[in-house]
Protein backbone atom coordinates (compact mmCIF):
# COMPACT_ATOMS: atom_id res chain seq x y z
CA UNK A 1 0.00 0.00 0.00
CA UNK A 2 1.31 3.23 -1.27
CA UNK A 3 1.95 5.73 1.74
CA UNK A 4 0.21 8.88 1.55
CA UNK A 5 1.69 11.90 0.60
CA UNK A 6 1.92 15.14 3.30
CA UNK A 7 3.10 18.02 2.41
CA UNK A 8 4.23 20.76 5.66
CA UNK A 9 5.39 24.11 4.51
CA UNK A 10 7.96 25.22 6.92
CA UNK A 11 7.25 28.94 8.07
CA UNK A 12 11.68 29.76 8.35
CA UNK A 13 11.11 30.86 4.65
CA UNK A 14 7.85 32.61 4.99
CA UNK A 15 7.29 36.14 5.47
CA UNK A 16 7.20 37.06 8.96
CA UNK A 17 5.60 40.75 8.58
CA UNK A 18 2.82 38.65 6.95
CA UNK A 19 2.84 35.36 8.54
CA UNK A 20 -0.88 34.47 8.92
CA UNK A 21 -1.32 35.50 5.35
CA UNK A 22 1.70 33.26 4.28
CA UNK A 23 0.00 30.50 6.05
CA UNK A 24 -3.51 30.64 4.90
CA UNK A 25 -1.72 30.77 1.24
CA UNK A 26 -0.46 27.17 1.47
CA UNK A 27 -3.15 26.12 3.78
CA UNK A 28 -5.84 26.86 1.18
CA UNK A 29 -3.46 25.58 -1.78
CA UNK A 30 -3.92 22.07 0.36
CA UNK A 31 -0.89 21.73 2.59
CA UNK A 32 -0.84 18.87 5.41
CA UNK A 33 1.08 20.16 7.88
CA UNK A 34 2.86 23.26 8.90
CA UNK A 35 6.32 22.72 9.70
CA UNK A 36 7.67 24.89 12.35
CA UNK A 37 11.48 25.31 13.41
CA UNK A 38 12.60 26.05 16.54
CA UNK A 39 16.30 26.55 16.52
CA UNK A 40 18.21 27.77 20.19
CA UNK A 41 21.73 29.17 18.99
CA UNK A 42 23.24 26.19 20.56
CA UNK A 43 22.61 22.72 18.82
CA UNK A 44 22.49 24.77 16.28
CA UNK A 45 24.20 28.36 14.67
CA UNK A 46 20.84 29.40 14.19
CA UNK A 47 17.92 31.26 16.60
CA UNK A 48 14.43 31.16 15.68
CA UNK A 49 11.11 31.36 16.98
CA UNK A 50 9.15 30.43 20.45
CA UNK A 51 6.40 29.74 21.75
CA UNK A 52 4.21 33.21 21.66
CA UNK A 53 4.93 33.21 17.52
CA UNK A 54 2.93 29.65 17.35
CA UNK A 55 0.36 30.90 19.90
CA UNK A 56 -0.39 33.72 17.93
CA UNK A 57 -1.23 31.80 14.61
CA UNK A 58 -3.08 29.00 15.73
CA UNK A 59 -6.47 29.94 16.44
CA UNK A 60 -5.79 31.29 12.43
CA UNK A 61 -5.20 27.67 11.20
CA UNK A 62 -6.24 24.22 11.59
CA UNK A 63 -3.06 22.58 9.74
CA UNK A 64 -1.33 20.04 11.97
CA UNK A 65 1.20 22.19 13.76
CA UNK A 66 4.65 19.90 13.33
CA UNK A 67 6.95 21.77 15.72
CA UNK A 68 10.73 20.47 15.51
CA UNK A 69 12.69 21.01 18.44
CA UNK A 70 16.50 21.66 17.25
CA UNK A 71 17.47 22.78 20.47
CA UNK A 72 19.84 20.63 22.54
CA UNK A 73 17.73 19.88 26.03
CA UNK A 74 14.22 19.83 24.52
CA UNK A 75 13.07 18.18 27.78
CA UNK A 76 13.23 21.30 29.20
CA UNK A 77 10.87 23.38 26.45
CA UNK A 78 8.24 21.01 25.10
CA UNK A 79 5.72 22.25 27.46
CA UNK A 80 5.50 25.69 26.53
CA UNK A 81 5.08 24.63 22.74
CA UNK A 82 2.77 22.01 23.25
CA UNK A 83 0.40 24.39 25.38
CA UNK A 84 0.98 27.18 22.70
CA UNK A 85 -0.69 24.76 19.82
CA UNK A 86 1.79 22.26 18.98
CA UNK A 87 -0.08 19.13 17.65
CA UNK A 88 3.61 17.18 16.93
CA UNK A 89 6.85 17.96 19.07
CA UNK A 90 9.76 16.27 17.47
CA UNK A 91 12.99 16.57 18.57
CA UNK A 92 16.49 15.51 17.68
CA UNK A 93 18.18 11.88 18.75
CA UNK A 94 21.39 13.88 19.18
CA UNK A 95 20.09 15.77 21.73
CA UNK A 96 20.73 15.37 25.43
CA UNK A 97 18.21 14.06 26.82
CA UNK A 98 16.43 10.52 28.37
CA UNK A 99 14.87 10.47 24.79
CA UNK A 100 12.37 7.61 25.78
CA UNK A 101 11.39 8.99 28.43
CA UNK A 102 11.13 12.16 26.94
CA UNK A 103 8.76 10.42 23.72
CA UNK A 104 6.93 9.16 26.88
CA UNK A 105 5.91 12.51 28.77
CA UNK A 106 4.94 13.83 24.78
CA UNK A 107 2.30 11.41 24.75
CA UNK A 108 1.34 11.83 28.06
CA UNK A 109 0.98 15.57 26.93
CA UNK A 110 -1.74 14.48 24.24
CA UNK A 111 0.12 15.12 21.53
CA UNK A 112 1.69 13.33 17.79
CA UNK A 113 5.42 12.06 18.80
CA UNK A 114 8.84 12.46 16.02
CA UNK A 115 12.32 12.12 16.50
CA UNK A 116 15.15 13.63 13.98
CA UNK A 117 18.45 12.52 12.70
CA UNK A 118 21.11 14.94 11.42
CA UNK A 119 23.09 13.77 8.19
CA UNK A 120 26.58 13.54 10.63
CA UNK A 121 25.11 10.80 12.63
CA UNK A 122 25.15 7.50 12.63
CA UNK A 123 21.72 6.12 11.33
CA UNK A 124 22.32 3.38 14.15
CA UNK A 125 21.47 6.43 16.35
CA UNK A 126 17.89 6.48 15.35
CA UNK A 127 16.76 2.67 15.27
CA UNK A 128 15.96 1.95 18.39
CA UNK A 129 13.48 4.47 18.79
CA UNK A 130 11.22 4.30 15.29
CA UNK A 131 8.74 2.12 17.16
CA UNK A 132 8.39 4.76 19.81
CA UNK A 133 6.87 7.73 17.68
CA UNK A 134 4.64 9.09 15.00
CA UNK A 135 7.01 10.66 13.10
CA UNK A 136 10.69 10.04 12.20
CA UNK A 137 12.50 12.76 9.99
CA UNK A 138 15.53 12.51 7.99
CA UNK A 139 16.88 15.35 7.60
CA UNK A 140 18.70 15.77 3.85
CA UNK A 141 21.01 18.90 4.91
CA UNK A 142 22.87 19.76 8.05
CA UNK A 143 19.88 21.93 10.42
CA UNK A 144 20.22 25.67 11.25
CA UNK A 145 19.07 27.60 7.67
CA UNK A 146 16.80 27.75 4.63
CA UNK A 147 17.92 27.60 1.30
CA UNK A 148 20.63 24.49 1.13
CA UNK A 149 21.17 21.94 -0.90
CA UNK A 150 19.56 18.45 -0.78
CA UNK A 151 22.39 15.68 -0.32
CA UNK A 152 21.26 13.09 -2.35
CA UNK A 153 23.94 10.71 0.01
CA UNK A 154 21.22 11.41 2.10
CA UNK A 155 18.56 8.64 0.02
CA UNK A 156 20.25 5.30 1.33
CA UNK A 157 19.14 6.49 5.11
CA UNK A 158 15.96 7.01 3.85
CA UNK A 159 15.39 4.06 2.36
CA UNK A 160 17.18 2.27 5.04
CA UNK A 161 14.70 3.67 7.35
CA UNK A 162 11.60 2.98 5.30
CA UNK A 163 12.49 -0.76 5.15
CA UNK A 164 12.62 -0.59 8.75
CA UNK A 165 9.18 0.83 9.48
CA UNK A 166 7.82 -1.38 6.66
CA UNK A 167 9.44 -4.68 7.77
CA UNK A 168 8.37 -4.04 11.38
CA UNK A 169 4.88 -3.27 10.63
CA UNK A 170 5.15 0.42 12.19
CA UNK A 171 2.69 2.79 11.09
CA UNK A 172 5.03 6.08 11.46
CA UNK A 173 5.30 9.11 8.82
CA UNK A 174 8.88 9.44 7.23
CA UNK A 175 9.67 13.21 6.80
CA UNK A 176 12.80 14.93 5.02
CA UNK A 177 13.52 18.22 5.44
CA UNK A 178 16.01 20.17 3.54
CA UNK A 179 16.40 21.22 -0.02
CA UNK A 180 13.39 20.06 -0.95
CA UNK A 181 11.54 20.86 -4.28
CA UNK A 182 9.62 18.60 -7.17
CA UNK A 183 12.63 17.09 -8.07
CA UNK A 184 14.75 16.08 -4.75
CA UNK A 185 10.95 15.36 -3.30
CA UNK A 186 10.32 12.96 -5.82
CA UNK A 187 13.70 10.83 -5.34
CA UNK A 188 12.95 11.33 -1.56
CA UNK A 189 9.67 9.61 -2.27
CA UNK A 190 11.04 6.56 -4.02
CA UNK A 191 13.05 5.95 -1.19
CA UNK A 192 10.13 5.88 1.00
CA UNK A 193 9.75 9.18 2.61
CA UNK A 194 5.96 10.72 2.63
CA UNK A 195 6.06 13.84 4.36
CA UNK A 196 7.97 16.90 3.11
CA UNK A 197 8.91 19.54 4.65
CA UNK A 198 9.48 22.74 1.37
CA UNK A 199 10.62 26.05 2.70
CA UNK A 200 12.06 28.09 -0.08
CA UNK A 201 11.13 26.16 -2.70
CA UNK A 202 7.64 26.84 -2.10
CA UNK A 203 7.70 30.35 0.08
CA UNK A 204 10.45 32.13 -1.80
CA UNK A 205 8.33 31.68 -5.03
CA UNK A 206 6.10 34.16 -6.47
CA UNK A 207 2.78 32.28 -6.14
CA UNK A 208 3.60 30.11 -2.79
CA UNK A 209 0.30 28.41 -3.43
CA UNK A 210 1.04 27.44 -6.94
CA UNK A 211 4.80 25.83 -6.12
CA UNK A 212 3.24 23.60 -3.13
CA UNK A 213 0.65 22.39 -5.59
CA UNK A 214 3.37 21.66 -8.32
CA UNK A 215 5.73 20.29 -6.05
CA UNK A 216 3.07 17.77 -4.85
CA UNK A 217 2.08 16.94 -7.94
CA UNK A 218 5.40 16.05 -9.26
CA UNK A 219 5.81 13.51 -5.67
CA UNK A 220 2.44 12.02 -6.40
CA UNK A 221 2.61 11.13 -9.96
Amino acid sequence: MKNKILMAPSILSADFANLARDIALVENAGADWLHIDVMDGHFVPNLTIGPVVIKAVRPGSKLLFDVHLMITEPQKFYEPFIKSGADLVNFHCEAACDKKALIAEIKKAGVKTGISIRPSTDISKLMEYIELVDMVLVMTVEPGFAGQKFKEEMLPRIKLVREHIDNNGLSCDLQVDGGINSQTGLLAARNGANVFVAGQSIFGEHDPAKALREIRKTIEN
